[in-house]
């Protein structure tokens, strides 16, 4: 199993394409709140289009809540332009929990440094570019994680 984690989303059009991303690939999509919007809102179900009623969706009140029902949550891989370690080196385990912060801020301090011992990041060759969009990075990730497994 893949799950993927936003925690404290923003951006309704980035987690309806991440839903939609999850469900083509056969991923748990997790919403950390608080979110920066309502999965009532319309942009969420546009970007999901019509398969949104069909995303394996969990709402977690808090990240500890999350560790706790998400299997394999302790061998987490944690998103951060701050990693030193590259996704791609990384040997994804299985089940996979890819845990991504919310668009402006990232993970925050805190998490960062509870976690820095499992912190990757996506390549960014150009000093020009601080990040990827959330929807394109949980994109890369599931796919590799696919790829890995075949």
């Amino acid at each position: 199993m893949i799950h993927i984690v936003l925690v404290s989303p923003e951006i309704p059009g980035n987690t309806g394409n991440i839903g939609r991303s999850c469900l083509a690939a056969g991923a748990h999509l997790h919403l950390v709140k608080p979110l920066g919007f309502s999965l009532d809102d319309a942009r969420v179900k546009r970007a999901g289009l019509d398969y949104w009623k069909h995303v394996e969706l969990s709402i977690h009140e808090s990240i500890e809540e999350a560790a706790i029902a998400i299997p394999g949550f302790d061998q987490a891989l944690w998103f951060s332009t701050h990693a030193t370690t590259d996704f791609f080196d990384v040997q994804i385990p299985d089940p996979a929990v890819l845990i991504f912060g919310r668009e402006t801020k990232g993970l925050g301090d805190e998490l960062r440094s509870q976690h820095r011992q499992r912190l990757v990041k996506l390549a960014i060759n150009s000093e020009h570019i601080r990040s990827l969009n959330l929807a394109n990075s949980a994109a890369i990730a599931l796919y590799e994680t696919l790829r890995q497994r075949r």
